[in-house]
């Protein structure tokens, strides 16, 4: 879980950086294509294309697509929408995403998981809930879109590593996550990007930079490690751990409004709703070596 805390808090930056210097002055499919690219670059000299097989390079590469390239779309284009805070709170749907999602896979219904899934929802929406702007629901959709990408990705990179975790460096073919999200931030930008509206000042460089190698670089690989070694409950409510982690950033770098009572309210009942999955989790650890020393 120490993976997921340490990106949580880079990824608390990400949006306040991309509402203050980046959304309506630089065009959103450049900056998913920069992002990627730059995190492409940082992990294709570690890659060993022969450690994977055809399935898994192809199904890597596929989770990259959706998770990063499809993702970043949706993601960029809601910030030309919405405002910070308005996308904090509609990202409160993901865990429950990923609790039906994993269940899916798994072909079973936990109750359990979709119960602090649901926690961990209502803890976002005591902190972020507000009457939303007349003009909101195509932003709305498009972070649900980017919220499912998102949650898609995550069940996705754990059912499909599963069964080769600790047998090579994941290092060492997490580039072909990237590759696969670059096959559709190159043509998005071709088909939809806007020349004129490039980057034009050393800041926004800057903040590009820092997105793609340490943000998209170093954070998708982190959180993706991460999200292997813990079940999908706490997943679930880890990803929630961003908005308030968010909205103190963006009031104490940014000066914008928040209500610190319902931050804290908020984050007492995701907390409760993390440590809830850790009982969980190895409550069912503890029945398994149970069950396992009596067969």
């Amino acid at each position: 879980m120490g993976y997921l805390l340490g990106v949580t808090l880079l990824w608390s930056f990400s949006f306040s950086l991309i509402g203050v210097y980046l959304a309506g002055q630089v065009d959103s499919y450049f900056a998913v294509l920069t992002r990627i690219t730059l995190a492409c670059l940082v992990f294709l000299p570690f890659l060993r294309p022969r450690l994977l097989d055809r399935r898994r390079t192809l199904g890597l590469m596929g989770i990259g697509a959706v998770q990063l390239g499809l993702m970043y779309v949706c993601y960029y284009q809601s910030f030309v929408l919405l405002s910070v805070p308005e996308i904090l709170l509609f990202t409160i749907f993901t865990p429950i995403y990923i609790a039906l999602l994993d269940n899916l896979l798994c072909r079973r219904l936990d109750m359990f998981q979709l119960a602090m899934a649901g926690l961990a929802v209502l803890g976002a929406a005591l902190i972020r809930y507000q009457a939303p702007g007349d003009d909101f629901w195509t932003g709305f959709f498009m972070v649900q879109g980017a919220n499912l990408c998102f949650a898609i990705g995550q069940v996705g990179y754990r059912h499909l590593m599963r069964d080769v975790e600790g047998t090579f460096p994941a290092m060492n073919v997490f580039g072909w996550f990237y590759v696969g999200a670059l096959l559709v931030a190159l043509p998005a930008w071709v088909l939809l990007g806007n020349s004129d509206h490039l980057p034009s000042t050393p800041v926004q460089w800057g903040v590009l930079a820092w997105l793609g190698m340490v943000a998209s670089g170093a954070g998708y690989f982190l959180w993706n490690q991460g999200a292997r070694r813990v079940d999908a409950a706490t997943l679930a409510v880890m990803n929630n751990l961003l908005i308030p982690a968010g909205l103190l950033v963006n009031l104490l770098i940014w000066n914008r409004d928040a209500d610190l009572s319902r931050i804290a309210q908020g984050g007492a009942v995701m907390l409760l709703a993390l440590l809830g999955s850790e009982w969980w989790r190895r409550r069912s650890m503890r029945s398994s070596a149970v069950a396992a020393e009596f067969s």
